[in-house]
């Protein structure tokens, strides 16, 4: 493919992801995106598919990063011995916020994911983009804390995801209500002590 045509290409699945972002599978158009990406509806559907295989592409196109990201931290967690649950967890948390930090496109990748997480059309998506790296943590949950079943840990673990995408996704709520504007990485300290408690309660 030429520079040109990876030009093209990455433009069709960043605008992609901030529609899908914005609105959801069903309220967006292939020609919002076509208008986004500042190209003709043809070459949306030439780069993406139709809609339905557009959102799975865009989708996927991240969740390579982030599963290297997750492994990588957690293979320094457990090299270093006897790792904390907070550790543990933190090493799934936080390579998102590192991620969003130095793009923020990353911010409607989350809203993505946050999408494929309730909805269970996307049931497919999930189990190839996301449960193998799932499931190494939860396996390295299981193994620091013996005494959960794997019902508790899977309920614990899902709980934890989706207070991830709320941080992620929902940083003016908590102004709204109150919160003052934090440095995110407390905020994220914070995020990992709450789901650690979660667990053990």
């Amino acid at each position: 493919m030429s520079a040109r045509a990876l030009a093209t290409r990455l433009r069709v699945f960043d605008a992609a992801e901030k529609v899908f972002a914005k609105k959801g599978f069903d309220g967006a158009t292939i020609r919002e995106i076509a208008t986004e990406a500042g190209e003709p509806v043809g070459t949306i559907h030439h780069h993406g598919g139709g809609k339905a295989l557009l959102f799975q592409r865009t989708v996927a196109r991240r969740a390579e990063t982030l599963s290297t990201k997750r492994l990588e931290a957690l293979e320094r967690v457990l090299s270093e011995g006897d790792p904390s649950l907070e550790c543990v967890l933190g090493a799934f948390i936080r390579p998102f916020f590192d991620l969003s930090a130095k793009d923020p496109r990353w911010r409607d990748y989350a809203r993505l994911v946050a999408y494929v997480s309730v909805d269970v059309r996307w049931v497919d998506v999930s189990k190839e983009c996301f449960d193998p790296v799932v499931e190494v943590f939860i396996t390295a949950i299981s193994e620091l804390l013996p005494e959960r079943s794997r019902q508790q840990t899977v309920e614990g673990f899902v709980y934890s995801v989706s207070a991830m995408l709320s941080l992620l996704t929902s940083q003016n709520r908590m102004i709204s209500l109150g919160a003052a504007s934090g440095a995110e990485s407390t905020q994220v300290d914070h995020l990992v002590r709450f789901c650690a408690a979660g667990f053990r309660g």
